[in-house]
């Protein structure tokens, strides 16, 4: 493997060490990680450009899964909070400390994504009725 050093600011090498930490590798781990996952996501192009404020993000189990761009958020939480909790998308913006736009585009993501989505939620409610 070919070795290359970086010049990380030094606020981004902290905030990497810590979550490498926080994941249990090092933060060559981390940031080889990192980078590997963004050549995924550029080479097979899994975003939709049509909305620009959702990601999809590769989980632990290797399961692909949107989520509001630089969040944790899953749109599919924005979809149980509107569709059924009955939130607005002004209340989910500020419970989730999102932006109008954001929330507005995780659901126009969701009527684009609909049977995706649908079945993540489904699959879920299926496992905990299943650990219930």
């Amino acid at each position: 493997m070919a070795r290359h050093s970086l010049n990380l600011p030094k606020q981004l090498k902290q905030q990497a060490e810590t979550w490498a930490q926080q994941q249990g590798v090092s933060l060559n781990q981390f940031i080889l990680w990192a980078i590997s996952e963004k050549m995924e996501r550029l080479e097979n192009q899994l975003d939709d450009p049509r909305f620009p404020h959702v990601a999809y993000q590769r989980g632990v189990a290797g399961q692909l899964t949107p989520k509001i761009r630089d969040t944790n958020i899953r749109v599919q939480t924005i979809v149980i909070a509107h569709r059924d909790w009955k939130l607005s998308h002004a209340q989910i913006a500020e419970d989730y400390d999102l932006t109008d736009i954001q929330v507005r585009d995780a659901w126009a993501f969701y009527q684009a994504h609909r049977d995706e989505i649908d079945a993540v939620i489904t699959e879920e409610e299926i496992l905990e009725q299943t650990r219930a």
